[in-house]
């Protein structure tokens, strides 16, 4: 599935609300999303679900992967200058 730009801002921000504790929020599950060239700069990413998404030259500077599940998620070209993958599964 491929989404706008104005789709991933709302799931963005129903993530960050979930990552709150807050009404309304729901885990990012972007599995096997087409994500290829996507802007993500300064995501918080935290604990998503990217596994199997297409994230070929996607914009992920500063973003916050840290413990999310990006297995087999195709990162060849992605940028991901300071972003924080810490504890993220790569596999």
């Amino acid at each position: 599935m491929q989404y706008s730009q104005n789709e991933l801002n709302e799931i963005l921000a129903k993530h960050k609300k979930w990552l709150n504790g807050e009404e309304g929020g729901e885990q990012a599950n972007l599995r096997s999303a087409n994500l290829r060239s996507a802007d993500l700069r300064y995501a918080n990413l935290r604990y998503a679900n990217l596994r199997s998404a297409d994230l070929r030259y996607a914009n992920l500077r500063y973003a916050d992967l840290s413990s999310a599940d990006l297995r087999s998620a195709n990162l060849r070209y992605a940028n991901l200058r300071y972003a924080d993958l810490s504890s993220a599964d790569l596999r």
